[in-house]
């Protein structure tokens, strides 16, 4: 799995333009998810460029209904997704699509989809039931990496075989996809190894706190499904 994540050509300008606030965050991120730089989403949207700035870098920033529904429907989402009124709400709310296309993706899509960082659900087995809990994750050699703290859920991956799995929702156009990834887990021991996965790691977990504790994942097997429009 040595596949990496395209790159758009809006990912040094995203990161050097630094989005302040919510609104800016979500706007920064959702044209860096299409490939859209600030000056094509602005024409498209019908508005000036040095507007957008303004909306991404200043958290005070408050546009009309109307301007929030043009970038909403340029950068292809609802305007509650922009404001954040749907972040305490599970994706796929929506109603399913009239004619919707479900396929299976080849090993090499889904080792793309998986790319080399995010956020993923590791499902492991307890004393009192199955469990599965989401975790930072990275992709590094080939294998699924993740850091979190010796007693917890996930490190009880280590040693069994394990299910991780990735999906996106796109509740706008009713679409999809998921990848569902299968094999042994292990703790990571070596020194070395350790030390080279903690250069490597893209972010620390979000949960905070200690975790050292780095565990490995060999996927033996790779699936995926698409739902499209």
């Amino acid at each position: 799995m040595t596949a990496m994540p395209e790159r758009t050509r809006t990912d040094a300008a995203t990161t050097a333009e630094r989005p302040l606030g919510d609104l800016g965050r979500r706007l920064a991120a959702r044209r860096a998810h299409l490939g859209l730089t600030r000056q094509e989403t602005a024409a498209r949207a019908g508005v000036a460029p040095s507007y957008l700035k303004h909306l991404e870098e200043h958290p005070g920033a408050a546009p009309n209904r109307g301007t929030l529904l043009s970038l909403a429907s340029v950068l292809e989402t609802r305007v509650s997704e922009l404001t954040g009124g749907a972040a305490d709400r599970p994706p796929g709310l929506e109603q399913a699509a009239r004619t919707p296309e479900f396929t299976d993706l080849s090993t090499d899509e889904c080792r793309s989809l998986l790319g080399t960082h995010g956020v993923g659900r590791i499902a492991v087995s307890t004393p009192s039931a199955p469990a599965v809990v989401p975790v930072n994750y990275s992709v590094v050699d080939g294998a699924i990496v993740f850091r979190t703290a010796s007693g917890t859920t996930p490190s009880r991956a280590s040693g069994h075989q394990v299910a991780f799995e990735v999906d996106r929702i796109d509740d706008a156009f009713s679409s999809g996809w998921s990848v569902l990834a299968c094999g042994p887990a292990h703790t990571v021991t070596d020194p070395d190894e350790t030390r080279r996965l903690d250069q490597r790691a893209y972010t620390a977990p979000w949960a905070g706190g200690h975790r050292d504790l780095w565990v490995r994942i060999e996927p033996h097997t790779i699936t995926g499904r698409r739902i499209t429009v």
